[in-house]
């Protein structure tokens, strides 16, 4: 069934998930600081940080302290290259100054795959450790035609795009950054689900569930966890 163009990949907290335990895994590490590294959570279109109540619990139960945990707010109708990629550059420089952290955990859901894609392949690297997509358009998605005409973030998200031909062009997964996608073959926005999948990253077929309910599953948030905790 065809969808609203004015719900095209909008994130939606769900609620009623159980916290996971806080044993099940340490926090992610920072090398230099010898403290839990920061993750910075990037939303998807006509979105805001609060999808992200779900994952946050489940980092601060494992043992992120609040202050280390970081969520950055976009206008999503905005260019990913021109516009988004810079502030998240500065965004990101900003989190490093205040947590004195070497490197940031990148965790995105659909569109926010986008920028945080831009800003690690155009210099923002070695600021990385793991870029995590949930759902991500990273090959484009035909359905966002459907408002492509007047919203740029939907433009950058149709396959063949700018911004998507420049992400997959030479190495799709470049730097010492460990890339992970999370997908979902009844995701529904994301068309078709085999957009989400990078060369070169570890690609992660979840449950049959919609394109929000990444956001909230438990069992994709334990897997979630597990990368960002990884050696």
């Amino acid at each position: 069934m065809r969808r609203s163009a004015t719900l095209l990949l909008a994130g939606t907290l769900l609620a009623g998930t159980a916290a996971l335990p806080a044993t099940a895994q340490a926090a992610p590490r920072d090398a230099t600081a010898g403290a839990p590294r920061p993750v910075v959570f990037v939303h998807g279109r006509n979105a805001g940080p609060g999808v992200w109540g779900s994952l946050t619990e489940r980092l601060t139960a494992a043992g992120t302290p609040a202050d280390r945990i970081f969520a950055w707010s976009y206008d999503s109708s905005q260019s990913t290259n021109e516009v988004l990629a810079g502030r998240l550059a500065a965004y990101v420089d900003d989190v490093l100054r205040r947590t004195g952290a070497g490197q940031v955990d990148l965790v995105a859901h659909s569109l926010g795959s986008l920028p945080t894609r831009w800003y690690v392949k155009y210099g923002g690297a070695s600021k990385v450790r793991n870029w995590v997509s949930l759902a991500g358009p990273n090959h484009g998605t035909g359905l966002a035609w459907a408002c492509a005409l007047w919203d740029q973030g939907c433009r950058d998200m149709t396959p063949g795009s700018y911004v998507v031909s420049r992400l997959n062009e030479g190495d799709e997964t470049p730097g010492d950054v460990r890339y992970t996608t999370f997908w979902s073959a009844g995701d529904g926005q994301i068309l078709p689900t085999s957009s989400t999948a990078l060369s070169g990253a570890r690609n992660v077929r979840v449950a049959d569930m919609g394109h929000n309910d990444l956001l909230g599953d438990a069992g994709v948030a334990e897997q979630v966890l597990a990368t960002l905790t990884a050696p």
